[in-house]
């Protein structure tokens, strides 16, 4: 009798420790989403005073002058973004270790695309690495800008199917 009882106690032990280790990984992906999402949210607003954008009615692209060390700055709050969903949130999914079928599904859907605006942000902070602001630059900036922009709103929108499914329960 007592030995049915201590496996009774130690079934008990690893389910309530298997379902802490489960409610510990939510918290952490509801942690790391939080954090992707304010990643996405700088990239923004750096990208918006970046090109000029103070509000979607009043667009002064043409006379920007963006200064390297400005250029920079922004490059490398995309490239943290940029990364932390690829080793965040990606990675798992990447590598066959989501079990859930919603998250598969979503995944299957949205990832390449995904994938695709990881080499676009990645190929643009690569290209402007070197900026120094000669005009021949800015002038390349330009029409950089506008296509990174539309690269990052269809990223988010993207990123945003994901990260729904990843955080229903």
């Amino acid at each position: 009798m007592a030995q049915s009882q201590n496996a009774v106690s130690m079934d008990e032990e690893l389910s309530s420790a298997k379902g802490s280790m489960g409610l510990e990984r939510r918290e952490r992906l509801h942690h790391t989403i939080q954090s992707l999402m304010k990643l996405r949210q700088d990239v923004i607003v750096s990208y918006c005073e970046m090109a000029g954008v103070s509000s979607f009615s009043q667009r002064n692209l043409e006379d920007q002058q963006v200064k390297p060390d400005e250029l920079r700055s922004f490059c490398q709050i995309m490239v943290d973004y940029t990364a932390m969903g690829h080793f965040e949130i990606y990675q798992r999914i990447i590598e066959g270790k989501e079990r859930r079928k919603a998250v598969k599904a979503v995944a299957d859907e949205v990832y390449p695309a995904i994938a695709e605006t990881t080499d676009y942000l990645i190929d643009f902070n690569d290209k402007y690495d070197a900026f120094e602001g000669t005009p021949d630059e800015i002038e390349m900036l330009k029409g950089d800008l506008a296509k990174l922009g539309q690269i990052i709103s269809i990223r988010g929108e993207l990123e945003d199917q994901l990260l729904e499914a990843l955080a229903a329960k």
